[in-house]
């Protein structure tokens, strides 16, 4: 199907879909994917704890698999075993690890781009060469192999770096120094095995200011679809306090870039982006994901995932139109020009993430999770990091545990019954933080 697509004059048949991930975001994806008209089964492979079991998904129009993300060939044979028409891959991991390629050479549609595209996002180096070779505005940065050249770079500089993990690092391996000593600080700690591999090397950049906004643009390979932007809060307490994390929260759309803004980037970022990876041989089809910092100077590219963004996709998640599956399968097939236009609801959506104890750096797992929670139309609990034991208890399973969604006419709205839901839900050492949105909501 994946390869045959360029003499099609409609889009095929869409009805069974599997999402490849066990987090926020693909309990999301999964969500919101099996709402669209026409889809009969999604399934999430391997999910968690708040997907469906498949004997007990009713209704759901989603269930859980059981098939690990890295597992390449079980996941073929369910696409094969099941007529899977459309697969979505969450996570940068397997991405990055060439499922994308797997699954397409034998003849199924992927979103999600090719272990080169991933390089996007698995070499912050491969990215940031791209970008200058592309004149794509961002920070002045050097690629460094061994601390004592990190150091040597700092002594010439004299001024705090930011210092970043070259390959993946779960969005634990950015730090944001305030200081010359921070910075060696964690120069040593990447080349002292902090990150494993993916410490190797490391990105030293110059520090930017401005406020932070992500974008997500739907690729095929030459056309894309823009999101509403978005803004998350890596910060793990409140008043953006304490360690970077993978992100406590966030919403959308971003009141920081408009329409004019939003095309703006388009034509600094995203249209060079999708123009330098076909120059590389690269037909990119999935998510681009922009991390920009609006500076005074304008625009500014922090870094690529080649992914959704986790929060950010719970909080959009809720925002898309039903022709969302079709317009991922248009972009897997490299033809978004026959997909419909995807319609985006006016709503404000906001989502609070629930950590467990000792998250980010050792979070505590299998503590028991109690949900009072009543099903409503404007908020979603979205699972992360749990699972089910033997007697079907929900259990906390990583450190990131949970995601409340909340939508309404205005952020005020969203963010009093996104924190008034977190209220009915509890575990021991369960925490969140109070002030997000802080931004976009009255004091």
């Amino acid at each position: 199907m994946a390869n045959s697509a360029s003499g099609l004059q409609s889009l095929p048949a869409l009805q069974r879909v599997l999402v490849v991930g066990s987090g926020g975001r693909e309990h999301a994806l999964g969500w919101a994917l099996s709402r669209c008209p026409g889809i009969e089964k999604v399934w999430v492979s391997p999910g968690n704890g708040g997907v469906p079991d498949p004997a007990s998904a009713g209704d759901a129009g989603y269930c859980r698999l059981t098939i690990a993300e890295s597992d390449h060939a079980a996941l073929l044979d369910h696409c094969r075993s099941a007529s899977v028409d459309l697969v979505v891959v969450g996570p940068e991991a397997p991405l990055a690890a060439g499922l994308a390629d797997h699954l397409r050479d034998a003849g199924v549609a992927v979103f999600g781009p090719s272990a080169d595209g991933a390089q996007l996002e698995a070499s912050k180096a491969w990215a940031k060469q791209l970008m200058q070779d592309a004149s794509i505005p961002t920070a002045g940065h050097w690629s460094i192999s061994s601390a004592e050249e990190g150091l040597a770079v700092l002594e010439q500089i004299q001024r705090p770096l930011v210092v970043k993990a070259d390959g993946l690092a779960a969005g634990k391996g950015v730090t944001v120094a305030t200081s010359v000593e921070e910075s060696a600080n964690a120069i040593r700690e990447a080349f002292g095995g902090r990150f494993g591999s993916a410490g190797e090397r490391v990105v030293l950049e110059e520090c930017l200011q401005g406020p932070e906004v992500s974008v997500f643009a739907l690729c095929d390979g030459e056309r894309m679809v823009i999101l509403p932007p978005a803004q998350d809060h890596k910060r793990l307490l409140d008043g953006d306090q304490g360690p970077n994390t993978g992100g406590m929260g966030a919403y959308a759309p971003a009141p920081l870039l408009d329409g004019e803004g939003l095309e703006t980037v388009r034509q600094l970022v995203l249209k060079p982006t999708l123009k330098a990876l076909r120059e590389r041989g690269i037909n990119y089809r999935g998510v681009i994901y922009a991390g920009l910092m609006l500076t005074q100077d304008g625009p500014q590219v922090i870094e690529y995932n080649c992914r959704f963004g986790d929060p950010e996709c719970q909080t959009l998640m809720p925002l898309m139109g039903p022709e969302l599956a079709q317009v991922l399968q248009a972009c897997a097939l490299g033809r978004l020009d026959l997909a419909p236009s995807l319609t985006i609801e006016a709503d404000c959506s906001v989502c609070v993430v629930a950590a467990a104890a000792g998250y980010p750096e050792a979070p505590r797992k299998g503590d028991a999770i109690q949900v009072d929670l009543q099903p409503g139309a404007n908020h979603q609990l979205f699972h992360a990091g749990t699972c089910r034991d033997d007697q079907g208890r929900l259990l906390s399973s990583g450190g990131r545990v949970l995601t409340m969604t909340a939508q309404g006419t205005d952020f005020d709205q969203a963010f009093a019954s996104a924190y008034q839901a977190l209220e009915q839900v509890r575990f021991d050492g369960m925490h969140y933080r109070r002030d997000i949105g802080h931004q976009v909501r009255q004091p």
